[in-house]
C-alpha cells in the first residue's frame, strides 16, 4: 500500500498525484476506468478533501484523468502513451 509522508519534502497532494499518475501509466487504472472517488482516496491516504482534490486537478491538467457528469474521475490516459512515455526504439 502507498503512503502519505505528511513530513516528506514534497507536499501531500503532490505524493498523492505521484501515486495515482503511477496507477494510471502502469495501467492499474485503464483507460476510461472510473478512478477511486474523493471519498475513497480521503478513506485510503486519510487526507483533507482539499488535499484530494488537488492532486486530482493535477492530474486533470496534465490530462491524466478527467471528470465524468456523474463527477468521478476516470483515467483519461491516452491508449498510445505520449512520445515522452515511449521507451527510444
Amino acid at each position: 500500500m502507498d503512503k502519505i509522508d505528511p513530513t516528506g519534502p514534497l507536499a501531500p497532494y503532490r505524493q498523492l498525484a505521484g501515486i495515482l499518475r503511477e496507477r494510471i501509466e502502469s495501467g492499474r487504472y485503464k483507460p476510461g476506468e472510473r478512478i477511486p472517488t474523493e471519498s475513497e482516496l480521503i478513506e485510503e491516504f486519510e487526507l483533507a478533501r482539499s488535499t484530494v482534490r488537488r492532486a486530482v486537478n493535477e492530474l486533470r491538467e496534465q490530462r491524466l484523468c478527467t471528470r465524468c457528469p456523474s463527477a468521478e474521475p476516470t483515467s483519461g490516459r491516452p491508449t498510445k502513451p505520449p512520445k515522452r512515455w515511449q521507451a527510444d526504439e
